[in-house]
């Protein structure tokens, strides 16, 4: 008898909760803290509404779902499946993945697969549509886990900042880094690879940001990817309007690629402020290695 997996991710997939339920996905709303106060993306805040309160001055930061929360959407997957795989942020970038998994094995042995695919934002999201179609074939859950660990290091994420404020509040950067990148129009250009951000270079203003991620990228897609067929997803923080000139560019750099865009979730705008930009690439895997 075919085993039925349920795909659980969670909002910093881009994915929130309406989309998720016409996907036939699980998704875990992530908390930001709101000048003390909690909220869960996407149900108790929106986009527009977090940027208000940003623009208006408000104090933010991010948190890890509550165990409650994972088993209460577990719980529910687990009445009409009978298994779960679970896929949260990458690890090098939040606990979240440790909790869940400490918490499914304490929990749910054998039954909820926590994996860590080492991806965020538009690199999560591919790979959580991937374990979708997996599982609508029929793949075992341990095989889809198996084959998102396997694969979870094959994605590249650049992105820049407009502002190293809120970076400056997190001690990711020195406030005097901070001070004279600001005077100097200083943009730093950050790289996850393997599931950790990192410095990647330094240039002055954002169209030079702009062309050094889209220079990352093509790196990768000549070396890394080469002769494999890709996805390359843009995204922004803030107002639609940045993040579709964002995407124009990327896709005027890509002619051959059909170039989608994700507004960077609430959880990760956190950290970056209004009018970061990013962009990431994965290889399209085909079904081709999976048992």
């Amino acid at each position: 008898m075919t085993q039925k997996t349920a795909i659980v991710t969670d909002t910093n997939s881009g994915i929130l909760t309406e989309e998720a339920e016409a996907l036939g996905i699980y998704v875990v709303p992530m908390p930001v803290i709101v000048d003390d106060e909690t909220y869960l993306e996407g149900v108790s805040i929106t986009y527009d509404e977090f940027f208000q309160r940003l623009r208006a001055g408000a104090n933010v930061s991010s948190s890890q779902p509550a165990p409650g929360d994972l088993m209460e959407i577990w719980d529910k997957a687990l009445e009409d499946h009978d298994a779960v795989v679970h896929m949260p942020m990458s690890s090098g970038l939040s606990a979240s993945y440790e909790s869940a998994a400490a918490l499914a094995a304490a929990e749910y042995p054998g039954r909820v697969y926590v994996v860590n695919n080492r991806r965020i934002s538009v690199t999560l999201r591919p790979a959580a549509l991937q374990a979708k179609r997996m599982a609508d074939e029929g793949v075992p859950a341990a095989e889809i886990a198996r084959v998102l660990e396997r694969d979870g290091l094959d994605a590249s994420i650049y992105v820049t900042v407009n502002t190293l404020e809120l970076l400056k509040k997190s001690g990711r950067v020195t406030a005097a880094g901070a001070a004279i990148g600001t005077v100097l129009n200083i943009k730093p250009v950050l790289q996850i690879q393997g599931g950790k951000l990192d410095a990647y270079k330094k240039v002055r203003g954002m169209k030079a940001a702009m062309d050094t991620m889209i220079q990352g990228i093509k790196t990768d897609r000549e070396t890394r990817f080469a002769g494999r067929p890709v996805e390359i997803r843009a995204a922004w923080s803030g107002a639609e309007e940045v993040g579709e000139n964002w995407r124009l560019a990327v896709a005027e750099a890509f002619p051959d690629v059909t170039v989608e865009k994700d507004p960077l979730p609430i959880s990760i705008s956190c950290h970056v402020a209004e009018g970061a930009l990013g962009i990431g690439i994965i290889p399209l895997v085909p079904m081709e290695g999976v048992e």
